[in-house]
């Protein structure tokens, strides 16, 4: 008991936390490192002969002999063999310091570049004025956020005489037929050249200069792109921090503000209802599941619609965009998620905001839900009356009645500005890092660098739980560090268990020296591949896609171990037509998926955030109408235990709380009302149903037909 409470006295001193820290331990390394050592204390029976010497004599109360302090030196010892890179802490802090990542371009700070920053809202011509300049140039590159719209740039280019090459990191295609690299080229970002001269550069939605997970691909363009011309393209939000940016490289920024080419205006009154639909309308959902059931119920009203989300592959979405902008097809409704806020041009009389809460992820990596930010909103509702569009001007409206009121009031909001720049750690700085801490996984070493890490004001680290997710994922695999490094950073979606099962198995076979053929990888996703027969089966094929994406992706960087890309890339496109035949078909895929689930329930595709009220709301058969209220309100009294969600601001949330004052309901329907999985007119409908059947003597909220089934069903079990 003594010993213990000496070692916890010795913890609290505020001399030896400081003595911790200028030895490299921060207050969670310091904690860590503590907690080992007690135990190392209390448990060990060979404690060496002079700590236990100095335990005793601190213990027995001499003070002239011993002072807790004198723990210091076996503390640290200890501390250093559980975390070796304190010994080498001084070159692990020179390594991780970002401090100046401008130097890290010596070869655009040799030239003076010119910035021009094209700021306007959606549909300003922003872009296409920057677009005009890399086409007049000798030479240039286009660097966007996306694949679609490197296309679509490529497209242009070479549509006007101008040849342009496309990379992607999946994907290059020369202009020349030699395979003759030419002097312009359209690339995602990710994948731009900080070594090559050109006369213009073109950096689109530089916003994204912010994002958690990317926004170090937009610092890297905006500092280490050598061109004598760069021109940003964005929001006006990102202005000063481009400025300031520039001001550190010495570099002058020109800014062409731009106004909205067509007049937007956002409507008094709400859809309410799919009925009020008029051709030209676009229901922007932030749920797969959503898109299924509203897709469903625009259908039994006997209209067509188009289906864009983003898990589609880019053919797929073109030919949907294409099929809603034909003035000759009878499909005239656009059900899709926010993938259609950048890459697509569409024909949009009306953007309905099927919702305002969206799942996001926060910097620290936790996933939340929250109001649509007024940069989404605005990202989303410009799409309506687009210049050159057969509408001549736009309007945006909500689902909801409710939420009709705050979507205005995010409209009506300042976009705030961009604060910071983020910054990802570069394979030679974690091979250094390696070199030091041979012992060290790779995980442990990104989370030992993001740790020591030093970053200005101006600049912050990019979340890295993918990588890290990766990493952890083949760590029991043997590869060398840059082969692994490789691996972790390829773009997949970690909610995809087969796309991460397949990584794994590339990644096995390559540490054997096993090339990946396109036999095996035929073998793997069973193909050829069958039309879905239900949404199952598409979603299967969309996950096949992502491996075939991923197989290429590797093809780039890995040519001797993935060598099929051209067949690979032959069987994609087939799979694309697939997939889109399914996607056309999707409301029969829907119904054959609900009859294959038990009755009175819809299939809903897995998704990591709760469903949003379309589903809850949703209008079914009247047979059915009971159990689908009884699985909506299930799903959404399940979600609301498990998802943390953000409060909404006090103004908005206010009325909703009078409300359930009113309605005498307690916490949980303040979350579910918060999250926006139910509706006050939900909860008056709920009480007044649960009431009815109160009444009736019937405490479910089933149909009769349902009751009698769930009868038949519970005597076959007890049988």
């Amino acid at each position: 008991g003594e010993v213990l409470k000496n070692l916890n006295k010795f913890y609290k001193r505020k001399e030896i936390q400081r003595l911790g820290a200028e030895n490299g331990l921060d207050a969670r390394l310091f904690h860590q490192a503590f907690i080992s050592f007690r135990k190392y204390i209390m448990e060990s029976s060979s404690v060496s002969a002079d700590l236990h010497i100095i335990l005793n004599d601190i213990c027995c109360g001499f003070a002239l002999l011993g002072h807790v302090d004198d723990l210091f030196p076996f503390f640290l010892r200890h501390a250093k063999q559980i975390f070796p890179m304190l010994d080498c802490m001084d070159d692990l802090r020179k390594i991780s310091d970002l401090r100046l990542p401008p130097n890290w371009y010596p070869d655009a700070r040799a030239i003076q570049r010119k910035i021009i920053f094209h700021a306007g809202p959606t549909n300003s011509g922003k872009t296409y004025h920057a677009i005009q300049r890399f086409l007049s140039a000798k030479s240039g590159i286009y660097c966007g956020p996306l694949k679609l719209l490197a296309h679509e740039i490529f497209q242009k280019s070479n549509d006007a005489n101008v040849p342009c090459d496309l990379v992607t990191g999946e994907e290059r295609v020369f202009a020349n037929e030699d395979a003759r690299q030419a002097p312009h080229v359209a690339c995602t970002i990710e994948m731009c050249s900080t070594n090559t001269p050109y006369e213009v550069a073109v950096i689109d939605e530089i916003q994204m200069i912010r994002d958690p997970a990317r926004g170090w691909a937009w610092t890297r363009a905006l500092l280490g792109l050598c061109a004598e011309e760069i021109h940003v393209c964005g929001e006006p939000a990102a202005i000063d921090l481009v400025t300031e940016l520039m001001y550190t490289t010495g570099e002058e920024v020109e800014v062409c503000n731009y106004k909205r080419l067509t007049p937007l205006t956002v409507l008094d009154y709400a859809l309410e209802s799919l009925d009020n639909l008029r051709p030209g309308d676009c229901i922007v959902c932030f749920s797969k599941n959503d898109i299924y059931s509203i897709s469903r119920q625009i259908e039994a009203r006997g209209l067509e619609c188009a289906v864009i989300y983003g898990s589609l592959p880019p053919g797929t979405k073109l030919e949907q965009a294409k099929k809603f902008n034909d003035p000759n097809d009878p499909c005239k409704i656009l059900v899709a998620t926010d993938a259609i806020g950048m890459g697509l041009n569409l024909s949009i009389r009306r953007i309905i905001f099927n919702s305002i809460v969206k799942p996001t992820v926060n910097e620290k990596g936790e996933k939340e839900i929250d109001a649509i930010t007024t940069s989404q909103a605005l990202q989303i509702a410009g799409r309506a009356g687009r210049f050159g569009s057969s509408f001549k001007q736009g309007e945006v409206t909500t689902m909801h009645r409710d939420d009709l009121v705050q979507l205005k009031e995010i409209l009506s909001e300042a976009v705030p500005t961009v604060k910071a720049a983020g910054l990802h750690p570069t394979p030679e700085q974690i091979e250094m890092f390696a070199y030091h801490l041979p012992d060290a996984t790779l995980s442990n070493l990104i989370d030992i660098f993001v740790s020591l890490s030093q970053v200005d004001g101006m600049y912050f680290v990019c979340n890295i739980d993918d990588f890290k997710f990766l990493a952890d994922m083949i760590q029991h695999i043997p590869l060398n560090l840059r082969s692994r490094y490789v691996f972790c950073t390829a773009p997949l979606n970690r909610k995809e268990p087969f796309v991460c099962t397949t990584l794994l198995k590339f990644a096995r076979q390559f540490s054997r020296n096993e090339p990946l053929t396109f036999d095996w990888l035929c073998r793997h996703t069973k193909w050829p591949l069958a039309a879905p027969k239900n949404i199952k089966e598409l979603v299967h094929l969309e996950a096949v896609h992502d491996v075939f994406d991923l197989y290429l992706w590797l093809s780039y960087r890995f040519m001797d171990m993935f060598p099929d890309a051209v067949l690979v890339r032959d069987i994609q496109k087939k799979l694309d037509d697939i997939i889109q035949i399914g996607v056309c078909n999707i409301t029969k895929l829907i119904r054959a998926s609900q009859s294959a689930a038990a009755p009175g329930t819809a299939e809903t595709v897995s998704e990591d955030f709760p469903l949003s009220r379309t589903q809850k709301d949703a209008r079914v058969d009247s047979d059915r109408q009971g159990a689908a209220s009884t699985e909506a309100l299930s799903i959404a009294v399940e979600a609301a235990g498990l998802r943390r969600a953000k409060n909404l601001r006090p103004s908005r949330l206010g009325s909703r709380q009078e409300d359930l004052k009113s309605y005498g309901r307690g916490s949980l329907a303040n979350r579910l009302l918060r999250e926006g999985l139910l509706t006050q007119e939900m909860l008056r409908q709920l009480e007044s149903e649960w009431q009815d059947q109160h009444r009736n003597g019937r405490y479910g909220f089933g149909s009769k037909r349902d009751d009698q089934h769930r009868s038949k069903e519970t005597g076959k079990k007890r049988k």
